[in-house]
């Protein structure tokens, strides 16, 4: 069992595989994913037809995220694929259904370059389309981070992060549209946590 569900999700995140369980992308086409590594999040995407893209900053990422685009989805553009950092997306305004991004807006340097990377992510997506992101916060561990400036804390676990609250999510999410999946947090043993926001852009 395992290996078949490994064979049409690949390594997807959870929460991701959460929403495709809903139902919630079955009439999205064209999927960006920001900061896509070697395509873990884009295995399904890829394997079931849809337009697929993805930037990341990283060239290794890339060009693994081009092989896996070859083996599964021969006639996705390999040009779909790009070495571009999150805050400056080369495309057009409301062109994509889903937007996803995990694992990457905790890296921001400040408020600012948090700004600009979902102002870029929204600026691509449809009316009406979906946004996926998982990200570090506080949410839960608010007394256990130290602050170390420009919105960047010291978490219990060592690593240093970008960290948001509930109240900065659903201020954007005001800017932006509606949830359309509470937001859910995953308090990892008090050393991290990792939270779920899905928003419909209006």
């Amino acid at each position: 069992m395992q290996n078949k569900l490994q064979q049409t999700y690949g390594n997807i995140d959870i929460y991701l595989f959460d929403q495709l369980l809903k139902g919630r992308y079955d009439n999205c086409k064209k999927v960006l994913d920001v900061g896509c590594g070697g395509g873990r999040n884009l295995f399904y995407f890829l394997r079931n037809g849809y337009e697929v893209f993805g930037i990341d900053p990283n060239p290794q990422a890339v060009d693994a995220v081009k092989e896996l685009s070859t083996m599964l989805a021969p006639d996705n553009s390999l040009e779909n694929f790009m070495v571009c950092p999150a805050e400056n997306l080369p495309y057009s305004n409301g062109v994509f259904d889903l937007v996803v991004c995990s694992a990457v807006l905790h890296f921001a340097k400040d408020a600012h370059h948090f700004d600009a990377m979902l102002q870029s992510m929204f600026r691509v997506l449809k009316p009406g389309g979906y946004f996926f992101a998982r990200l570090a916060s506080d949410i839960g561990i608010e007394n256990l981070v130290k602050p170390l400036g420009n919105e960047r804390y010291l978490l219990p676990d060592g690593s240093e992060r970008f960290l948001v609250n509930e109240q900065t999510l659903l201020k954007y999410t005001n800017e932006f549209g509606k949830l359309y999946e509470p937001i859910k947090t995953t308090n990892v043993q008090n050393m991290r946590c990792m939270t779920t926001w899905c928003v419909q852009k209006r």
